[in-house]
């Protein structure tokens, strides 16, 4: 029997079965997915094994991730309600959808834990928040709850009223990085830097940064002003960016991905 049932193995779905194969053998997951000529892709890239139904997924194992988007989830559930049991661990990564909401789609006592983690996971490099009850779970499936998810990267337990949040900062961020990486590796081309050559230049920049953040414990403002030379190219670019909105489309960008959790 395997330990983590996948369903759903979509982008985000293949981004936490790779993860996991980090910590995991390939015989404590086994997946599925609604497209069986995915299942047979995502079998032979991973060797990771694949069952035909959501039933006889959740049957099979004890930790279920529901890796599916908010609009299926009813038709998940309605698929697996009569094969879960109180001892099952149900992670749903779908955003907007809170517990009390799930546990009221499966009419009956269920364990959640509800999570969101984003596709760096892929790398092992993902940032996830998470929530739970904990009083409803034993030390050891909380030990195996939080592996989980440090298989994934790091993770960080939030209060649920918080998760929305989580989204903006982390769950859909790595799209609004990936576009700055483009824009910034597109500046270089302007200039005459080879394309391959701008993109890594633009990816390691974003990934040192992130790494000064991290690792200093500085404030990003402070790691700022100490590349910005008086009267130098640095600030100069930074104040075009203030010029343009830069922070202010951000905020935008993250007000947008709230109100869209809030509504789903």
């Amino acid at each position: 029997m395997a330990a983590i049932g996948l369903i759903g193995i979509g982008n985000m779905g293949l981004a936490i079965g790779k993860g996991l194969l980090k910590s995991y053998k390939k015989e404590d997951i086994v997946f599925t997915d609604k497209s069986k000529d995915l299942c047979k892709k995502v079998h032979i890239e991973t060797g990771l094994p694949f069952v035909e139904s959501n039933q006889e997924c959740t049957k099979q194992a004890k930790y279920i991730v529901l890796a599916v988007k908010p609009q299926y989830l009813d038709s998940v559930i309605s698929e697996i309600k009569e094969v879960v049991t109180k001892d099952h661990v149900l992670i749903s990564i779908a955003p907007g959808i809170t517990t009390t909401q799930l546990k009221d789609k499966f009419g009956k006592e269920v364990r959640v834990v509800r999570a969101m983690p984003n596709t760096p996971a892929l790398l092992g490099e993902g940032m996830t928040g998470v929530c739970y009850d904990e009083t409803s779970f034993t030390p050891d499936e909380g030990r195996i709850i939080e592996q989980i998810f440090t298989s994934l990267g790091k993770m960080k337990l939030v209060e649920e009223r918080l998760m929305n949040g989580v989204v903006c900062v982390s769950g859909s961020s790595p799209a609004f990085v990936y576009l700055f990486i483009e824009a910034l590796a597109d500046s270089g081309v302007k200039y005459g830097l080879p394309r391959e050559t701008a993109y890594e230049m633009a990816a390691q920049a974003v990934y040192g940064s992130a790494k000064m953040v991290m690792e200093t414990g500085e404030h990003p403002g402070a790691l700022k002003d100490k590349v910005c030379s008086p009267g130098g190219t640095t600030i100069a670019g930074v104040a075009a960016l203030e010029e343009y909105g830069f922070r202010n489309a951000i905020m935008k960008a993250a007000d947008a991905c709230y109100q869209k959790c809030e509504n789903l």
